[in-house]
């Protein structure tokens, strides 16, 4: 007896550049009950994005992912100019990850005429991310909202790392009544403790080395608040003892509370919250967060 192994060969990925071949694709799918998670990133693609399509996958019939750096929300032309852009080894990352679609549209067919809609979001959006990247928001929820109107996701998945623009797409969709609903899935770090990002790619080995750091400088603050330590105080000091003497330039170290996505001036017991971080080493800008108590 000859016993034969069969492997079924994956399904080819399916790759679409223009918004009404997307949407007809979409309308198919949608008339069969099939059901769609969205992972929307603007390429450079790393382990985070795979986790963020491995949940999408457990959850949803069709995984679409959509690769687009959305001009609008760069406040600075050179950061939106030096962005990396791998497209070639990110469509060979979904194929192996048998993402069902990807959506890769250029400038011209997301943005045909300039955009003169704005979002405001208010309070939600004039601090950290929002305070130092004017327009930032409103550039992210203009591509968003297009996104969730072209694909018509069921829901949408997006990292944790991000975390003030998941809460202020979440504030979209229910504003906007959207049917899509909002995934957030844990930052995914090095071994050292750096959060993935498409930016790391820029750093150089030293700036490599240092980036660890700003993980570290929330794991103090989250230690030293829970055993009691003022807020202020406590930033203050791993500014000026964790991050400074590596070169580490601060732009901002706050604590938030998540419901309203406010700051807080001290830890309330029972209320979540998270310390948020921004950084710049080499003139690379790096977020990261803990979330504590949710």
């Amino acid at each position: 007896m000859h016993l034969f192994s069969y492997t079924i060969p994956k399904k080819p990925l399916e790759k679409v550049e223009t918004i009404p071949a997307v949407r007809q694709q979409i309308k198919r799918l949608k008339s069969q009950g099939k059901s769609i998670g969205l992972v929307p990133t603007m390429g450079a693609l790393h382990r985070g994005h795979v986790e963020l399509i491995r949940a999408a996958k457990k959850v949803s019939d069709i995984t679409v992912v959509s690769i687009f750096v959305n001009p609008i929300q760069f406040n600075n032309p050179e950061d939106l100019f030096k962005y990396p852009r791998t497209l070639a080894r990110d469509l060979e990352l979904l194929a192996e990850e048998g993402v069902d679609l990807v959506f890769v549209p250029d400038e011209k067919e997301i943005y045909p005429e300039s955009v003169i809609t704005e979002f405001d979001f208010g309070p939600m959006e004039q601090i950290m991310e929002g305070k130092f990247r004017p327009g930032h928001f409103n550039g992210v929820a203009i591509v968003v909202a297009k996104l969730f109107h072209i694909l018509l996701p069921d829901r949408a998945f997006f990292g944790q790392k991000d975390l003030q623009q998941v809460a202020i797409i979440r504030r979209l969709t229910a504003d906007l009544s959207m049917d899509t609903r909002i995934r957030m899935i844990p930052t995914v770090r090095d071994e050292d403790g750096l959060a993935l990002s498409s930016r790391n790619l820029r750093l150089s080995e030293k700036g490599r080395t240092t980036a660890p750091r700003l993980y570290q400088a929330l794991r103090r603050c989250e230690t030293e608040l829970l055993n009691g330590g003022d807020w202020f105080t406590v930033r203050n000091k791993v500014i000026q003892e964790e991050l400074s003497p590596a070169g580490i330039q601060t732009e901002y170290l706050e604590l938030v509370e998540l419901k309203r996505f406010s700051l807080l001036h001290k830890q309330s017991n029972g209320v979540p919250f998270a310390i948020c971080i921004a950084a710049n080493i080499e003139n690379i800008r790096l977020i990261d967060n803990l979330v504590i108590g949710e």
